[in-house]
């Protein structure tokens, strides 16, 4: 293919499907997310995004919702104005104001932003910190707000595209880009904000690194930290409290997984966290470890068939959850004192982002966002049972990238051990069999739940394909031992697993057996390398920021404490897994077509992993292209460039697994 597809009829034809879906929404606040309930229940308020055009991401606003049964859309405000990125919004106490982080100032540097919920009125800036700001809370009494900021150049989450954490200077284009050791100890810091002075100092010690940390009562704070500001540091962190009075930290936990969302009770008396074996930081789902502020009497909650999601204490002391349960999300509470969990609510809905979140509201309600198949993301409250939508933004872009699905619906199948696996299918309405995408989900540790389809899948169906997102092995959602089974085994049992779901299919005559290919991101692009090595029938293959070659990818990439980990063993002690799961080394098993793209700025999986599987797949006289993105991370995200990808992905499987003669 060319490097500048934009003059081919496809691109344009992309172009003008993606303009129909997001141009109804132009100019307006959609994609709800981050919903924070104010202590009276009046109000939601959240972070909106709003497309002008398609081009780059979206901005994002402050916006306000009516909690009550008699809000609607129409009372949906925004609350404020950029012109840059505007977010995370949190309420103070009495809920007569509302902070936020605003890159306003400077492009791509966060800093802190107040402004009053019922006065007129531009934001005010706080004092500068160092850095750009990933978090903050208001202490209980509103006297204070906790502030955690990373330092520039700072590695992102590969959950946030990976790359480093700059702000948006001018350079000359000759500008090298520079890593050292030096560079590499950029530490994230807690620092408070004294609210009636604007007076800031540091709160954490300058080499200890913060991940993230949230109130223990109003004297102390409970964090995820570590020793070593690296990203690999994240996966060995412990929690640490941190009292106010004199910055000290002590250690209150550990694990031989990961911990993620710490949170304190609000007399101050027990902190809990999520702990789980995560393949991401971010992505944190397994049980809930409720211990004292003082690091004793440590309780573990654990779901046998779910996993907990996020935990939060309610004022009165109970403890109140998200779970994922095999795609529903289940909404509970826990008594620290016992560990006893009573379910008040659940749904088939997808809820949250990448995991099912949500605010506590009332008494024992959920403020959270939520889609479904036939929902576009809302904002919505369930309380005593009973859920509403407080904020819809469906608009006729949502309804025409439906309307090109056929069908949607959920799953299952059997894996060859007789295990019962889960899905979700999204097809044409015609009956079948069709051309046929296997779309590996990211991680291994993540899965799939039932959420509105992407302008991406609602393209590719319209032009006659079927699409597989299945839940191996190794994804959330079914509990520890379904999780960690993908552990030491990737691209093991999880790959059997997804080939007894394209042979469901088939046998559904869902699926053509002769026009069958695959496709995925991060862990998934590295299943779009290796399942065409454990099975020829794959006629086309599209591998999106993967891995190929684990010994490369252990030294290369920010995360290599996670490939020792799933792979068993450092490669330096000859661990096998390091050449028996690289694609690289079993090239000479490859007949499928395949494509490969990566982003100039991933450090999670580099692009290097693309272009050593384009290089032994070339001398094979394999067909391949490999395409590399220049600013772009884990993942393609800014558009135009994501729609190159698309252009390039329809453009693969159509020549190879063609749809139409």
């Amino acid at each position: 293919m060319d490097r500048d597809l934009r003059p081919s009829p496809l691109y344009r034809e992309v172009e003008e499907h993606f303009r129909r879906v997001y141009e109804p929404g132009f100019g307006k606040v959609t994609e709800p997310a981050d919903p924070r309930p104010s202590p009276d229940g009046r109000w939601v308020v959240f972070t909106g995004s709003l497309w002008e055009k398609l081009e780059g991401t979206p901005k994002t606003r402050i916006c306000l919702a009516p909690a009550g049964p008699e809000g609607g859309d129409a009372d949906v405000r925004q609350v404020s104005s950029g012109p840059g990125h505007d977010a995370g919004a949190r309420w103070s106490p009495d809920g007569r104001r509302l902070s936020f982080i605003s890159d306003r100032r400077e492009k791509g540097r966060m800093q802190l932003h107040v402004l009053s919920v019922e006065g007129v009125g531009e934001a005010e800036p706080f004092p500068e910190i160092e850095g750009t700001i990933e978090d903050h809370s208001w202490c209980p009494d509103g006297s204070r707000i906790l502030v955690l900021a990373a330092g520039l150049h700072a590695d992102s989450a590969g959950a946030e595209g990976s790359g480093a954490l700059e702000s948006e200077k001018d350079l000359p284009d000759w500008t090298p880009k520079v890593d050292s050791w030096e560079d590499r100890q950029v530490w994230r810091r807690l620092w408070l904000v004294e609210v009636s002075s604007g007076e800031v100092h540091a709160l954490s010690r300058g080499d200890l690194n913060v991940w993230e940390a949230g109130w223990c009562g109003g004297g102390a704070v409970v964090a995820v930290a570590s020793e070593d500001p690296g990203e690999s540091a994240w996966y060995t962190a412990p929690l640490v409290l941190i009292e106010l009075e004199n910055g000290e930290d002590r250690l209150i936990a550990k694990s031989d997984v990961q911990f993620g969302l710490p949170a304190g009770a609000p007399d101050g008396s027990r902190v809990v966290a999520i702990e789980a074996p995560c393949s991401d930081r971010q992505l944190v789902s397994g049980s809930a470890l409720i211990v004292g502020a003082d690091g004793t009497g440590d309780r573990r909650v654990e779901i046998e068939d779910a996993d907990i999601t996020w935990a939060g204490f309610r004022e009165d002391g109970r403890i109140a959850y998200t779970a994922l349960r095999r795609g529903d999300t289940v909404f509970g509470h826990i008594d620290p004192a016992t560990g006893d969990r009573d379910e008040v609510w659940s749904t088939t809905d997808a809820v949250g982002a990448w995991a099912p979140y949500a605010a506590p509201f009332g008494d024992d309600g959920f403020a959270f966002v939520r889609q479904g198949f036939d929902r576009p993301a809302e904002v919505a409250i369930v309380e005593a049972g009973s859920d509403r939508t407080v904020a819809s933004f469906r608009h006729e872009g949502h309804d025409l990238s439906r309307s090109l699905i056929g069908r949607a619906e959920r799953v299952t199948w059997n894996a060859p051990d007789g295990l019962e696996m889960d899905g979700f299918l999204l097809a044409p309405e015609a009956d079948g069999p069709h051309p046929f995408i296997l779309h590996v989900h990211g991680g291994p540790v993540w899965s799939y739940q039932e959420s509105f389809p992407r302008a991406s899948f609602s393209w590719l169906v319209s032009r006659g394909y079927a699409i597989l997102l299945p839940n191996p092995r190794g994804s959330t959602g079914r509990g520890r031992a379904f999780l960690e089974a993908v552990i030491g085994d990737m691209g093991g049992a999880d790959a059997q697993d997804d080939l007894a779901g394209v042979d469901a299919m088939v046998e559904r005559q869902i699926a053509d057996p002769e026009r069958i290919g695959v496709t995925g991101g991060s862990y998934g692009g590295f299943m779009s390398c290796w399942l065409p090595i454990v099975d020829q029938r794959f006629k086309a293959a599209v591998a999106i920021s993967p891995v190929t070659d684990y010994f490369s990818q252990h030294w290369n990439s920010n995360i290599g404490v996670w490939d020792s980990w799933f792979l068993g063993g450092q490669p330096e002690d000859g661990a096998p897994h390091y050449r028996e799961r690289s694609p690289v080394f079993f090239a000479d098993r490859v007949t499928t077509p395949t494509l490969l793209t990566a982003g100039t700025e991933d450090r999670c999986t580099p692009p290097g992993q693309a272009m050593e599987f384009y290089r032994a797949l070339y001398a094979r006289d394999v067909p391949v292209e490999v395409a590399i993105y220049p600013g772009e991370g884990h993942g393609v995200r800014n558009f135009p460039a994501y729609l190159d990808l698309v252009t390039r992905t329809t453009a693969w499987f159509e020549r190879f697994m063609p749809a139409k003669p």
